[in-house]
C-alpha cells in the first residue's frame, strides 16, 4: 500500500459522517435510505458519503433486488491497519535508536 492509495482512505476516514457510516455498515449491509434513517444525514448526503468511501475502496455497492446496499471492505480497512503497524514499526526502531544514542552521551 503507497501513499497513492493510503491519501484517498485517510481523506474518506478524516470525515465524521463516513466514519459514522462505516461503523453503521460494520454492523451489517445496509441502503443509503437505511442508513439515513440511523444517522442525522440525508439519503442525498448519505449518497454522497458513500460515493467517497466506494471511491477510496471501502465500501462497495451489492444489488439485493430493487435496492442498492453498500458493504464494508475489510480487506482494505486491514491492509491500511498492516501499514500503519508497519510504519508505527519504523518510528518504534529509530526512537529506540534515538534514545540509545543520547544515553550513551
Amino acid at each position: 500500500m503507497t501513499a497513492e492509495t493510503l491519501v484517498p482512505v485517510f481523506a474518506a476516514l478524516g470525515d465524521e459522517t463516513r466514519w459514522s457510516i462505516l461503523v453503521a455498515l460494520g454492523e451489517g449491509d445496509a441502503s443509503a435510505s437505511a442508513l439515513a434513517g440511523r444517522l442525522p444525514v440525508t439519503r442525498q448526503a448519505i449518497a454522497k458519503h458513500l460515493a467517497v468511501l466506494q471511491g477510496a475502496g471501502l465500501v462497495e455497492p451489492v444489488r439485493v433486488g430493487r435496492e442498492v446496499q453498500y458493504r464494508v471492505l475489510g480487506s482494505q480497512l486491514s491492509e491500511t491497519a498492516r501499514r500503519l503497524d508497519t510504519i508505527g514499526a519504523e518510528w518504534g526502531r529509530r526512537l529506540a535508536a534515538i534514545k540509545e544514542l543520547a544515553e550513551g552521551l
